[in-house]
């Protein structure tokens, strides 16, 4: 026994610090409260804590400044005048600050607000080898855990591979007597990478629970409509242009000349996506997942307002209550901060909100009253969508403050734009407060949500109400909010993959198509996609092309899926970052006290140069230093 644990101790640290040398903590591999490698398998106690500890190394999608998807792409923007905010790794990724030097949001080396996932896999190995050995685990419960492990090791290797690209493939830990050039790995193309990862997940779903029975304790602990939903998820990532035949990438190859991204683009991916979205929207439903609907309880209110809580709460409502999330982080995780972040001025202590906002452009992607994009409407007033109009008529008695005055733009939206956006003189239901008393956003300078100090502000005009708890208090002295966990994963997000796999597979696209986007649409009170380009849009034949249906199918999953850590990366994996990424920042004037000051267009950042060579993070040239097998990204 002690030559095992001695034999284990050194793989840790001959693994990690001569294969990934960034990580000074890789003496870490078992949790707080187990001491030494002597008993972390002992006993059932210690090796669930060595189960939580992978569970840990998961990326937290709920830190809005170390998540690649939140802060440091082109949706969230931040209250620039407070310092410790603007050296975060997010804040200096958006002012195009990422090197090679010492890349930010290193998830390769766990350096710079990134977490170390190779030890993270690494220590998904050690559990793998010894789990075996513990005397008083249930078998039932021994090969769930194994199966759980089984999957974070695959996605730890599927999170890696889409901010990488190719990356080595961990299958087992190395011995401490190997050869020094079996322990200088190789990356390994994206096509064996991605089998890898898939074969993985099919390995898990056997044996984890089709439901969490104990959501007081288990909740966010994996499930078979998880796994099934990322190895769709994983499939589509090959099937996208990023990594399916991507030209850019015809000279990326490793020191053995093997080819890393393929330069032909296998149009077939498609369909083997195709399949495991299918098949993944079948577990869920059997599962009982299903799109959320707020249920009114003895609260009176409007139907508006109902959707509207019901566009929220697909969000910012936990598991236990919400159908739709198929995936969540586990219960130590919440999304507090980055909540109190998106949160008005409500309380008396200011401490800790209003300093993210959501930018101009962000605002402008949501569709009209008529369910098409603004500049698509001939009866939307596009060219004097800067310009004030005062509140005339009825139809926003549920969106805008009567008789106030606010842009043209954020007149006759379409319903996300005012449950997942919140903006001067805009009503921000709360169910602290009754429908008739709903709060009103006052955000010019000077106002009680506007600017009245340096810090704590929000920047661009637009509040991110969708990141906001409907359930959080009110009325206390300093922000209470509702803890919830973004999801991961909701059920939304399979629909619309289904409808873009369907649109890539057909040569023209038709009802099986449109349904699944429909779906999302109906939910949120629009018409469906053929009827209301027919209707409402100057390109009524939008729909019926695949090259239309694309563009409206993107647009739906970033409108749909706003804030939620999605944007960044499927404008990557679709090769339209550049396009998005180098528009401006943009937003009302928060310094202006009165209309005609505080309504005109300030241009906040204009110098992000986001090229070819962004599409992949690039490796720290320390790790390539050490371990000459492997190869820099393009460009970097």
């Amino acid at each position: 026994m002690k030559q095992i644990i001695k034999t284990a101790k050194l793989l840790a640290l001959f693994f990690t610090a001569v294969l990934f040398p960034g990580c000074s903590d890789y003496l870490d591999v078992v949790p707080d409260g187990v001491a030494t490698m002597d008993n972390a398998f002992s006993n059932r106690i210690n090796s669930e804590k060595f189960l939580f500890s992978c569970y840990n190394m998961l990326p937290n999608q709920n830190d809005p400044f170390t998540y690649p998807g939140n802060v440091g792409a082109d949706e969230i923007w931040w209250d620039i005048d407070v310092t410790g905010l603007n050296n975060r790794s997010g804040a200096r990724m958006a002012r195009n600050d990422q090197n090679s030097a010492d890349p930010f949001q290193n998830y390769w080396d766990g350096r710079r607000d990134g977490r170390g996932l190779w030890i993270g896999i690494r220590d998904c190995n050690i559990f793998l080898d010894n789990i075996e050995r513990v005397p008083d685990l249930e078998a039932w419960e021994r090969v769930r855990w194994v199966s759980e492990v089984k999957f974070i090791k695959a996605y730890l290797h599927y999170f890696l591979l889409q901010l990488y690209g190719p990356i080595p493939i961990m299958d087992k830990n190395l011995p401490v007597n190997a050869e020094t050039e079996d322990v200088r790995v190789f990356r390994e193309p994206v096509d064996s990478v991605v089998n890898y990862i898939v074969n993985l997940i099919d390995e898990s779903v056997e044996n984890l629970p089709d439901q969490i029975e104990e959501t007081t304790t288990e909740m966010g602990r994996i499930t078979k409509s998880i796994a099934a939903s990322v190895k769709a998820k994983v499939l589509v990532w090959a099937a996208s242009p990023l990594l399916n035949g991507n030209p850019d990438y015809a000279n990326f190859k490793d020191k053995r000349g093997i080819q890393l991204v393929p330069t032909q683009e296998d149009r077939s991916k498609w369909n083997r996506a195709l399949e495991a979205v299918r098949e993944a929207i079948e577990i869920c439903h059997a599962n009982g997942h299903a799109l959320y609907h707020y249920q009114r309880g003895f609260e009176t209110m409007s139907d508006a307002t109902l959707l509207k809580y019901t566009l929220r709460g697909a969000v910012c409502e936990r598991p236990v209550q919400n159908p739709e999330i198929i995936w969540a982080h586990p219960a130590y995780a919440n999304a507090n901060q980055f909540q109190n972040y998106c949160t008005p001025k409500f309380f008396a202590s200011y401490g800790g909100t209003s300093e993210l906002s959501a930018t101009l452009k962000v605002a402008e992607q949501y569709y009209t009253n008529h369910g098409v994009p603004i500049d698509e409407d001939p009866s939307w007033n596009y060219t004097g969508r800067y310009e004030m109009r005062k509140d005339t008529g009825s139809f926003h008695q549920y969106y805008v403050s009567k008789g106030e005055t606010t842009a043209n733009l954020n007149y006759y939206r379409e319903p996300r734009f005012y449950a997942h956006l919140a903006f001067d003189r805009s009503l921000y239901e709360m169910l602290a407060q009754k429908e008739s008393e709903t709060l009103v956003i006052k955000n010019r300078s000077g106002d009680n949500h506007g600017v009245v100090y340096a810090d704590c502000h929000i920047i661009t005009g637009y509040f991110i109400k969708k990141l906001v708890s409907f359930r959080s208090g009110t009325t206390t002295t300093s922000a209470s909010p509702w803890r919830f966990s973004i999801p991961i994963i909701r059920l939304s997000d399979l629909y619309l993959l289904q409808a873009e796999a369907l649109n890539e597979i057909k040569d023209v696209p038709d009802n099986e198509v449109y349904q699944w986007v429909d779906s999302i649409r109906i939910r949120a009170g629009l018409e469906g996609v053929v009827d209301s380009w027919a209707k409402y849009s100057s390109i009524p034949a939008k729909p019926s092309t695949k090259e239309g249906m694309r563009e409206i199918i993107k647009r739906e999953r970033l409108i749909e899926l706003a804030f939620e850590g999605q944007r960044p990366f499927d404008l990557r994996r679709w090769k339209d970052a550049m396009s998005y990424m180098n528009k401006p920042v943009e937003g009302w004037d928060y310094q202006g006290v009165k209309p005609e000051e505080y309504y005109h267009i300030v241009t906040y950042y204009s110098n992000r140069n986001f090229t070819t060579k962004d599409y992949l993070w690039p490796l720290w040239t320390t790790s390539l230093i050490q371990n000459f097998n492997l190869v820099q990204n393009p460009g970097w």
